[in-house]
């Protein structure tokens, strides 16, 4: 086994088994594991998931692992996401309940018409979501119609997601430490709050590659609407005791269909039926 610099034994990254009823976060060495995924990432290379390494890596583990790794990747924090807000493609990941992780200044970015290169990601896919740019700070004893309040603009996005994990096998923990899958958010045009009234939950979602329709989705189905999600967001800050939303936090809400594979030269449309949110598009560059 390796040695520190003080000639005692280096920790491992983690431990085959960790005993019942104690959590990682007091056996596996953070930092290690945060390395081990901030390298792999940029290197453009998967990993096995730590949840198949041992027992025991929890949802306690798995922030402690996500919030290194944000200070392993050094860039400004300038919102959130939440992932798996919609239940209708939980089956499909083995997963049963949300998850959420950070937006940089260098993974937002808006839409122009350029094509969007995918060569940073591994195994992309694409989320067609609503996000929203927040007036104020929420809190978390707020409900839907205080928060509807707090927010500036609504916008159409795409969000690219992808998985250091290879075939996109992992566990709910495995997604958490590596960020939630966050790769890059694509904002359509912004349109007032005051546009929306009840529409956001009620909108419908038309999905299109390559000129042929291939999913739908419903406002509805991210846990029963974005500002149900925008406040489940905000109730998972703070029990984990991480940095609430700010005023100016840009937030994406959650897919509305399930991920989209996406490849080199696909041409992705996103029509947002019967709401003021315009239709977007992307061209993936060769």
């Amino acid at each position: 086994m390796a040695h520190g610099a003080n000639g005692e034994r280096a920790r491992p990254a983690f431990p085959a088994r960790v005993p019942k009823g104690e959590s990682w976060v007091s056996t596996i060495n953070t930092d290690a594991v945060a390395r081990e995924i901030f390298d792999a990432v940029r290197a453009g290379r998967q990993i096995t998931p730590f949840s198949a390494r041992g027992d025991g890596f929890d949802h306690d583990s798995a922030v402690a692992v996500a919030t290194r790794l944000r200070a392993l990747r050094g860039e400004p924090v300038v919102g959130r996401k939440i992932g798996f807000t919609n239940r209708s493609i939980w089956p499909l990941y083995g997963v049963d309940a949300p998850m959420w992780g950070d937006l940089t200044h260098t993974s937002v970015r808006a839409l122009d018409g350029t094509p969007f290169s995918l060569s940073p990601y591994l195994e992309p896919r694409l989320e067609p979501e609503v996000a929203l740019k927040l007036r104020t700070a929420p809190t978390p004893a707020m409900d839907e119609r205080a928060l509807l309040e707090t927010v500036d603009w609504f916008a159409p996005a795409f969000e690219i997601v992808h998985s250091v994990y290879p075939g996109w096998r992992f566990t709910l923990e495995d997604c958490a430490a590596m960020g939630a899958l966050h790769g890059a958010l694509l904002l359509g045009p912004a349109v007032p709050n005051g546009a929306f009234a009840n529409a956001l939950p009620a909108l419908t979602l038309q999905l299109f590659q390559n000129g042929d329709l291939c999913a739908t989705g419903r406002g509805a189905d991210v846990l029963d609407g974005p500002m149900a999600a925008l406040r489940h967001l905000v109730a998972a800050l703070s029990a984990d005791g991480a940095a609430p939303l700010a005023a100016g936090d840009i937030v994406t809400t959650g897919t509305l269909t399930d991920a989209l594979k996406v490849a080199p030269g696909a041409h992705v449309e996103a029509r947002f039926c019967d709401t003021p949110l315009s239709t977007i598009a992307v061209t993936f560059a060769h």
